[in-house]
């Protein structure tokens, strides 16, 4: 069972366990074998992955062992067409009972901005086809579990309609699927906000300065050179993807590709790694198109990053830029997990390690001992580039000459700089700096026959680079910011004999991975680079051999290979989380289902929440205006739909919701409905007065104590505020810092249950980002009994309510109201069956006490108007209280006749629920009710 991941088709557990047997009879005796047949945990399905690949790499066929080392010894230095095209030939040689045992292969779509090859136009219908060599390459070459095919750009452009169809039968050969873009989106999408906008951010250099407006004018035409780009890449997928795929992109060029997958097809397998590093929020937050970018991402299931810390500062950046909710497994955005992790890439060390016993590289070697002999050789390779600290490295060496004069005539120091982008002014001028310090240093401390600094503008090839590694002592690694850097990997796999020393700058994405073996400094530091150096040279040679040790067998257990089959597995395990989560939350409204039981029924009851149900949507950060969004507002698109449900005889509508009754009124005082504000506490129809339904014993006299600690902290935490209602106090911290918030608000929770509430009996409710406090027993579920009640009296309903349709984003406290409504659930009125209470009439509704808005009164003239009562009395009301509420209980609960199929409770956002569906936004709570509407009886 080569295909680990057939663990992951759809048809789910039962397939899962008739592998575990296949698998257990074929493993090799090992820790893992006494697992469960279905893994329990994630932990445990990614350890028995983990030991799979590890058996079948053990398991080599002769075959594939002479095949491999044949591909080497006529290769060399490149990797060969036959090697793209036909890694897959590899598994031919399996015998005839394994292949019968194995399943086809998962198919792997790896999407980059660049194909492994490069296209060059022989004629009308040919093209030459050069194979590139790099991490990204090799690593997926090694991975035999997929069968693989890249989806890139060749780098030419092709015009013409034969040249692209030559094109792409030539590639299809190398199993690889041409993308073809015109020379202006080139222009604008690669050149323009690939390299000179993103590239430059996520290297902590900045947006460009020179000409800014002329450059902050061009900000949107690049962008949309490439989100069009990255659609066309989508397009690309979408023509070759079959169900089951795993789609892989690559790099901060195609940000934009997993929402444009994901909008086609959102059970597409989507994952997304960056070979770069990712910024600090405070860097990210200045780019224009911030928002979309980070959107986009977080379609993906899994995205990967070289380090831990660049997965903490994306996670940063969507909660302060997103207003997202950071986990310790990723961003959750709408009940739906983007899995963030770090998957640190490594290289094909046994391809470096064979290498040094080719005869070539063994010639360069010798060549290089006789002419460096006497000398120690110091060496660093690099892209002639602003990040790799090519100056900063230079000016430590010659820092160390000048204070180190003995070495002056023993050490020399190979710079190996490989030009790019020379049309560019900024890496012209870098070239220029670098060529006067070399020369600087070469004039003060060279000789008429030797120099000790010797710099090559230009690329070495395999076998001269692996030489070259192998006769280095000292390795030094300047990068002021680096993704990875797998130079340092290199030179440490070629470092078996001489044991050289590794100096990697502590910006590089390397040092987490090889700090413990190697010198980490400061780039940036030259008096400690040039320390460094010194310490380097003089190591004592059993500090070297352990140093080298651990770098060695990192180097050689985490390989790109190894790095690739991880991130794949992982992608495969999300999957299997994210549907083991959605199992527990409601699915998706059958609108079709719901309209077509309203059409059906004659007596219809729609109970709507408000916040984050009938509202627009908001920014979460509040960058619209934090005041203009404490005021919460029915969306515009809403009003005719309201209009027609209300005005419909056959449809009740109760608006239920926590917020105050002058909320209320302002947003739906112009519709016939009924409105239930601060939890269903006072009620109303929009052409009455409003009424409360709350006990008249209710004790607040806990409010003032919460009310100063709510005040102390809403001082303290910016942008925070507190809401005084008339039955319960809310402290919210949505638009403050969201880290800071957190921290508040855990602080807060202790100063009330140590403090004010410690002996009360009240209710604290925590909300995404806020802390209600109200009396016990105050809940939207407590007063619907009671609301339907008075509802029943108010119309006179005789006929059974045969359809409920239920909405809100509630908070878990008052989703009890969901329960209430559900036929299959017992009545919790006393043993009077529903049935004999749906035709009884002797039931008089209760007398709530009813007064106008206006004549209220403050708060503190009724909490001393409480305290004014006798024991005497206070017993009284209770008891009359508890009445009046058995009563309205029997007659709320007396008019439902709800069959199973006429209820339909609906939470707001993905998320476990106790309703039995949700729905996505409001925007689709607008789009439901608008098809209510047109099928209510006000418009026929």
């Amino acid at each position: 069972m080569r295909n680990i991941a057939i663990m992951y088709l759809p048809d789910g557990i039962k397939q899962v366990k008739r592998l575990d047997i296949l698998e257990s009879k074929r493993l090799p005796a090992n820790n893992y074998n006494c697992v469960p047949l279905t893994p329990r945990s994630r932990l445990e399905r990614l350890l028995r992955e983990r030991e799979l690949r590890k058996s079948f790499k053990n398991q080599p066929t002769d075959e594939a062992r002479d095949g491999s080392k044949e591909g080497e010894q006529c290769s060399g230095d490149s990797i060969s067409e036959n090697e793209i095209s036909g890694v897959h030939k590899e598994e031919e040689a399996t015998d005839t009972n394994r292949q019968d045992e194995r399943p086809g292969k998962q198919r792997l779509l790896v999407v980059a901005n660049r194909l492994p090859v490069s296209a060059v136009r022989d004629g009308v219908e040919s093209y030459h086809l050069e194979i590139s060599v790099g991490g990204l390459v090799s690593a997926l070459l090694g991975v035999k579990e997929f069968d693989t095919r890249w989806i890139g750009w060749a780098g030419v452009n092709v015009p013409d309609e034969v040249g692209r169809r030559a094109l792409t039968k030539a590639l299809a050969e190398m199993r690889c699927i041409p993308v073809f873009l015109d020379e202006e989106i080139v222009n604008q999408y690669y050149n323009g906000y690939c390299n000179n906008i993103l590239w430059p951010l996520f290297h902590y250099l900045g947006l460009p300065q020179e000409d800014r407006l002329a450059t902050t004018r061009t900000f949107q035409s690049q962008f949309d050179a490439y989100k069009t780009a990255n659609q066309i890449f989508a397009d690309v997928v979408n023509m070759h993807y079959e169900e089951g795929d795993v789609v892989w992109c690559h790099d901060y060029h195609l940000m934009f590709l997993p929402k444009c997958l994901k909008e086609r097809n959102d059970k597409m397998k989507v994952g997304w790694f960056l070979h770069t590093p990712f910024p600090s929020s405070e860097i990210h937050r200045t780019l224009p198109s911030r928002t979309e970018l980070l959107r986009s991402v977080i379609e993906a299931d899994l995205v990967g990053f070289h380090t831990y810390d660049y997965a903490r500062h994306f996670v940063s950046a969507c909660t302060r830029i997103l207003g997202l909710e950071g986990t310790p497994d990723g961003v959750e955005d709408r009940g739906k997990l983007t899995r963030v992790a770090a998957f640190p890439i490594g290289i094909d060390s046994e391809r470096f390690i064979q290498a040094l016993e080719l005869p070539e590289v063994q010639a360069h070697m010798k060549e290089l001992k006789e002419r460096f002999a006497g000398r120690k050789v110091m060496l660093g390779v690099d892209r002639l580039d602003m990040i790799k600290g090519i100056p900063q490295k230079i000016l430590a060496f010659e820092k160390f000459l000048e204070e180190n004069s003995h070495w002056r005539d023993k050490v020399v120091l190979l710079q190996i700089a490989v030009p790019t982008r020379k049309d560019v002014p900024e890496y012209q001028r870098l070239a220029s700096q670098v060529h006067e310090i070399v020369g600087r240093i070469n004039g003060r401390f060279g000789t008429l026959t030797a120099v000790p600094l010797h710099h090559l503008d230009r690329s070495l090839d395999f076998h001269e680079l692996c030489a070259l590694y192998a006769v280095t002592d000292v390795a030094l690694v300047t990068s002021l910011r680096d993704g990875m850097n797998l130079v340092s990997y290199e030179f440490v796999a070629c470092q078996a004999s001489k044991k050289g020393v590794l100096i990697l700058s502590e910006f590089a994405g390397a040092a987490q991975s090889l700090g413990a073996g190697a010198i980490l400094v400061n780039p940036w530091n030259i008096t400690e680079v040039a320390a460094s150096i010194g310490y380097a040279l003089d190591m004592p040679a059993d500090e070297r051999e352990k140093r080298h040790q651990f770098n060695f067998r990192h180097v050689k257990t985490h390989t790109s290979q190894e790095w690739a089959a991880t991130f794949v597995s992982e992608l495969n395990d999300t999957i299997v989380e994210a549907q083991l989560r959605t199992r527990q939350d409601p699915p998706l409204l059958p609108n079709k289902v719901a309209v077509d039981c309203y059409k059906k029924s004659s007596n219809r009851l729609i109970i709507l929440g408000f916040n984050a149900t009938l509202t627009e949507p908001v920014d979460a950060l509040g960058r619209a205006g934090q005041i203009r969004e404490l005021e919460p507002k029915l969306h515009p698109n809403l009003k005719g739909p309201l209009k027609m449900l209300s005005d419909d005889p056959q449809t009740t509508i109760v608006l239920l919701s926590g917020s105050n009754r002058a909320v209320l009124d302002k947003n739906f005082s112009e519709f016939n409905m009924w409105l239930a504000a601060e939890n269903g506490m006072f009620l109303r129809l929009t052409s009455s007065e409003w009424m409360t339904t709350m006990p008249e014993n209710l004790n607040m006299d806990w409010v003032d104590s919460v009310k100063h600690v709510f005040e102390y902290f809403t001082e303290r935490t910016p942008r925070s505020h507190f809401e005084l209602r008339e039955t319960s106090i809310v402290w919210n911290y949505k638009y403050a810092d969201v880290e800071f918030g957190k921290i508040q608000a855990r602080d807060l929770l202790q100063h009330l249950w140590t403090g004010p509430i410690s002996n009360a009996s009240l209710d604290v409710v925590q909300g995404g980002r806020s802390v209600e406090v109200r009396t016990v027993g105050v809940s939207k579920g407590a007063a619907i009994d009671r609301i339907l009640g008075e509802i029943v009296h108010n119309k006179g309903m005789t006929a059974p309510i045969d359809y409920v349709l239920c909405i809100g984003h509630f908070l878990a406290k008052d989703e009890d109201v969901y329960k209430f409504f559900e036929p299959e659930l017992p009545c919790e009125s006393p043993s009077v069956p529903r049935a004999m209470l749906s035709k009884s009439k002797s039931y008089r509704p209760s007398s709530l006490l009813k007064f106008a808005a206006n004549k209220v009164g403050t708060n503190a003239a009724q909490y001393k108007k409480q305290r004014s009562l006798s024991s005497i009395e206070k017993r009284e009301i209770e008891l009359r209280a508890t009445y009046r509420d058995r009563i309205s209980q029997h007659e709320g609960s007396s008019v439902l006749d709800l069959k199973g199929d006429n209820y339909f409770s609906c939470v707001v956002g993905r998320k476990r629920s106790s309703a039995r569906y949700h729905l996505k936004t409001s925007d689709d709570v607008v789009n439901l009710l608008s098809d209510l509407a047109e099928h209510s009886s006000s418009t026929t």
